[in-house]
């Protein structure tokens, strides 16, 4: 099989769907003038990279149903990538983060603008609320695609629902992981952390991204109320594969192929399932070293390797992946358990597995 976001030159065709309506959402600007520029090149810069992977399961889990390739379903398919970015820009807000896709975060480039446009005010307050209002449009955009992308209203009335919920709890999720880093975790003992995590971790990143672009696929397509649950069990363990997997990158990722710094995730004292493995089975030494370095945001490069060497000394990485694993097989085995998909979907699905599972980017 070729790889499976390749296959129907999917990739390739998202991208012109992403250029076609930006082409169109600049004319609606237009009138507003020029000064609007760099907001909306702050956008076309995030969408022209990224794997495209909650669109590809949008795509096939409408394939799914049995319903032919089109371009409508493709865009469909990426009204996500819409709302990934919008994500994205409010999440790099939020994190304080200066680096996304090997580049310059939408907030740090406007900032930039700012400061060496000589304009008033703190250039660092403009650029975050610059790239709010690029994540608002973003908001916006995924919900004009989705409705406009050309596929029957009939069909997108069934996806509809899934589509709103999607959108509401993911805000929840966001706001959760806000107050866990505020709350911190003194309080809880170790299965108290770990169910913290994995309920930010749901809600946060693995619904959005496997779990809900799939079943809006399935849902408009017309799949089965009864393999309708069969899908949402295989994204939900799938999601979660790939946010424990982000979350070893977020420590130990090669920068170069991430496209964001790694370490960075310990810097924001983001609160993990690796990183309750260890504080599990952390000695007192190790304790010291995660109170003195965890979440302290000018960490340099020893102390990063200082707690990267905790990680790996208590199991706390070894436990992760087996955890990936884990969840790998629930997501086959769910979706195995569905017994009236389109057999090339399912092939698709099945394959996309192994690429989460085991990704390095």
């Amino acid at each position: 099989m070729s790889h499976p976001l390749d296959l129907c030159d999917l990739r390739r065709r998202i991208q012109l769907a992403l250029d076609a309506e930006m082409a169109v959402q600049s004319e609606v600007l237009a009138p507003v003038g020029d000064a609007v520029e760099p907001l909306l090149d702050s956008i076309v810069r995030l969408l022209a990279g990224g794997k495209r992977l909650r669109a590809a399961f949008l795509y096939w889990g409408y394939r799914a149903a049995g319903q032919a390739d089109s371009d409508a379903a493709v865009r469909l398919a990426s009204s996500m990538e819409f709302f990934q970015a919008a994500a994205l820009l409010h999440d790099d807000v939020m994190d304080g983060s200066d680096v996304r896709r090997g580049m310059p975060a939408a907030h740090r480039a406007l900032a930039a603008r700012h400061a060496e446009s000589g304009w008033a005010g703190d250039s660092n307050r403009f650029g975050e609320s610059g790239a709010i209002l690029a994540g608002d449009l973003c908001l916006q955009w995924s919900d004009e695609l989705y409705a406009t992308c050309g596929l029957p209203d009939s069909e997108l009335a069934r996806g509809r629902r899934m589509f709103d919920t999607m959108r509401t709890q993911l805000m929840g999720g966001q706001y959760l992981d806000l107050l866990e880093s505020a709350r911190g975790w003194d309080h809880l003992d170790t299965a108290a952390r770990i169910a913290s995590a994995r309920t930010v971790m749901r809600y946060k990143s693995a619904k959005y991204t496997i779990e809900h672009p799939l079943l809006i696929g399935a849902a408009v397509g017309g799949v089965s109320e009864r393999d309708l649950a069969h899908l949402s069990d295989y994204g939900l363990a799938l999601g979660e594969a790939f946010q424990l997997r982000d979350d070893v990158l977020g420590v130990f990722g090669d920068p170069a192929i991430t496209g964001k710094p790694a370490g960075d995730d310990l810097r924001e004292g983001k609160r993990t399932v690796l990183m309750a493995f260890a504080l599990d089975e952390a000695d007192a030494v190790q304790h010291a070293v995660v109170g003195k370095l965890f979440g302290q945001p000018d960490i340099d490069e020893d102390g990063v390797a200082q707690l990267r060497d905790v990680l790996v000394d208590t199991g706390a990485v070894t436990r992760v992946e087996a955890m990936v694993d884990s969840c790998a097989r629930e997501s086959l085995a769910s979706l195995r358990r569905a017994d009236s998909l389109e057999p090339e979907a399912v092939g698709v699905l099945e394959e996309l597995v192994r690429i989460t599972a085991t990704r390095d980017a």
